[in-house]
């Protein structure tokens, strides 16, 4: 039976991409939907893309851009570092990339480039690093960095009354319009949680790998999740974005 795996923020932490999907085992028939984040924090955000870039040779993969993503994108294509990026993981990130070639960095670019901005399933299934605020959905939202940095709708999810049922007409109408919503950006770990969190019908599958969590990938069937170790762990001496 193939799986489905939605696969929370990597921010460099190429160590423990490799071990998390050792420990899936991924075959041709499964997918792997990546929600974003894959750089700034530890020391390898180029080999975690180029690894990503592996994957995505071998298996069904879909790969959302976070907003750590579009900052890297943006210094790739030739604009000046922010401040801000260098500030929350960037250095890391551009010291990373210090040692590809010309050549690799426009292969890795042209990676940025393909990245979507969010990706709707067959099953009526959500996948966005962020959130969205059109009442209307994704496809009609005016500020498309809503997609990379909203917070609203994790929020708006915790704060539902559990009782409360997708038909009920309470029901928030941004959460009605998908079966599922499956994000990343907001770490579990700032609840006290180290792994998924489920709120209403949206799951939140970063467990903190930049921070002091694991890197987590999620059974979209079944709700069981693999991780990693706890990353800090396999980078002794670095502080990822643990600062």
């Amino acid at each position: 039976m193939s799986r489905t795996f939605a696969i929370g923020d990597i921010h460099g932490a190429y160590r423990a991409l490799q071990q998390m999907i050792e420990r899936i085992q991924p075959t041709v028939n499964d997918r792997l939907i990546f929600l974003g984040d894959y750089v700034d924090g530890w020391s390898e955000s180029a080999e975690t893309i180029a690894y990503l870039m592996e994957l995505d040779r071998r298996y069904t993969c879909v790969f959302l851009r976070g907003n750590h993503d579009a900052w890297c994108e943006s210094w790739l294509g030739g604009e000046p570092p922010l401040d801000l990026w260098l500030q929350h993981g960037g250095r890391a990130t551009v010291a990373s990339y210090e040692k590809l070639s010309a050549e690799a960095r426009k292969e890795h670019l042209a990676f940025f480039h393909r990245m979507r901005q969010f990706y709707v399933d067959e099953h009526n299934r959500l996948y966005i690093h962020a959130g969205f605020a059109s009442m209307h959905g994704p496809q009609f939202e005016r500020y498309q960095y809503n997609y990379m940095w909203d917070r609203t709708l994790w929020e708006m999810a915790l704060a539902l009354d559990p009782r409360l049922k997708p038909n009920d007409a309470r029901y928030p109408k941004r959460l009605r319009l998908y079966d599922e919503i499956f994000i990343g950006h907001t770490p579990t770990i700032n609840y006290g949680e180290f792994d998924p969190m489920h709120a209403g019908n949206v799951w939140n599958v970063d467990t903190g790998a930049g921070f002091n969590g694991k890197l987590t990938a999620l059974d979209l069937r079944t709700k069981a999740f693999i991780q990693s170790d706890t990353v800090q762990y396999l980078y002794p001496g670095e502080k990822g974005r643990n600062t």
